[in-house]
This record gives C-alpha cells, sequence and structure tokens, in this order.
C-alpha cells in the first residue's frame, strides 16, 4: 500500500507500521502547532519539551551509538540516569500531546500507554476534595452538608507517576450554599 504525500507524490516504501518514533512526534506537534495555531489549552502542561535524539535505523535495525558498550553489558549508574531522564522526557511529551488531542480515540491510547509504565490518570470525581492532591478550579452551590467538599467534576486531568503527583488535576467542587 502506498501514501501519497502533500505534494501528491507516492512513495511505495512509505507503509504504515503503527509506530512513530518521539522524535516525528515532536515534529508533527511543532508543525501543527506553527501551521494550525493550535496552541496550548488553558491548563496544559508545560510546553518545554526537547525533541529527543534521532535514533539511526537500517536494514540490521538500530544502529548502536559510537563507544557504546556491547550488547548484554551490565548498565552503568550514567546508563540508568539517562534511561530515567528519557523516560521522563517521553512521559512529559506525551502529556503536552494529551493537551492538545481532538480525538477520544487518540486519549485513550495515550493514557493506556502511560498507564502501563505507571503513570495514572487522577479523575477525582465523587472523592473528598484535598488541596494537596487537587487543585480548586471553581465552586458549585448545594444545599447537601453531604456534598459540601466534595470534587463534582474533573476539568482537566492530572497524573501521577506510581506515587509521585505529576499534575494536579483541576476540578469544580460542591460549596455550601451560603443563605
Amino acid at each position: 500500500m502506498a501514501w501519497f504525500r502533500k505534494d501528491g507524490s507516492v512513495d511505495p516504501d512509505d507503509t504504515p507500521t503503527g509506530q512513530i518514533a518521539a522524535v516525528s512526534i515532536a515534529e508533527i506537534v511543532k508543525q501543527a502547532d506553527a501551521e494550525k495555531g493550535t496552541g496550548a489549552a488553558e491548563g496544559a502542561s508545560d510546553t518545554d519539551v526537547h525533541p529527543l535524539q534521532q535514533v539511526t535505523v537500517s536494514s540490521s535495525g538500530l544502529r548502536p551509538e559510537p563507544g557504546a558498550p556491547p550488547p548484554g553489558t551490565p548498565a552503568t549508574t550514567a546508563d540508568l540516569e539517562r534511561a530515567l531522564a528519557d523516560r521522563q522526557a517521553l512521559i512529559q511529551m506525551c502529556l503536552y500531546a494529551l493537551d492538545r488531542a481532538r480525538s477520544g480515540g487518540v486519549v485513550e491510547r495515550l493514557e493506556e500507554g502511560l498507564a502501563a509504565i505507571g503513570v495514572q490518570a487522577l479523575r477525582p470525581d465523587g472523592e473528598r476534595f484535598d488541596p494537596a492532591r487537587h487543585e480548586a478550579g471553581g465552586a458549585i452551590p448545594t444545599e447537601d452538608p453531604a456534598l459540601d467538599g466534595v470534587v463534582a467534576e474533573t476539568e482537566v486531568t492530572g497524573f501521577a507517576d506510581h506515587d509521585r503527583l505529576l499534575r494536579a488535576p483541576i476540578v469544580t467542587v460542591y460549596a455550601k450554599k451560603t443563605p
């Protein structure tokens, strides 16, 4: 199956794989923001996302970086620190993409991917408001004393990486109506 490019040309080697490199995603987001003016939504995560280094792919697979240790060599502290930094960069890029996603399916897939590595979406609807874990975005008056201080809805989804809060959810809270 061939894919048509914007200029109308066709490249039969341009077949879909279902996977997009992180560098490509960063470029796609940057281009979309520049061309279509998608900009950051209110409450969007920090846009300071730096593209990762490009990995060279050959017919034999990924090419190792010059000076890289041979496969099977135990990881060093520097290797582990780099892997953690790369993981954090990818998580931030996913949060950036989530804030701009227009499709429910895209949002769902990104959240599933993040959940697979321990990053959970936080939607505390129905829970007691906790200023240490939630950010109040508004209030809805209620006459029911049982609802006073309960999260009515999540305005902006929060995220936690295992037990570490990455972004507090912005919520609307029920507040007792004053006479």
